[in-house]
């Protein structure tokens, strides 16, 4: 498996919509959300992809709580 190690520093200016139905919910602008993986501490985003299927491996994911702190 060959994988792509993605590393991108957001330095505060992290952002984030969620569509339900192709219409847009929630719209964040902050610091990375802590559900998102790796030590990231707020400012990057860190994403391990195989090359073969685009799949995002080390994404868990996020529950309810996890997505409300979208709203805060």
């Amino acid at each position: 498996m060959k994988i792509l190690r993605m590393s991108a520093k957001c330095s505060d200016c992290f952002s984030a919509t969620l569509e339900e139905n192709g219409k847009e919910t929630i719209s964040y602008d902050g610091y990375v959300p802590d559900f998102f993986p790796n030590e990231h501490y707020g400012d990057y985003v860190m994403f391990d992809i195989d090359i073969e299927t685009g799949k995002i491996l080390n994404w868990n994911k996020p529950t309810k709580e996890d997505l409300k702190t979208l709203l805060i």
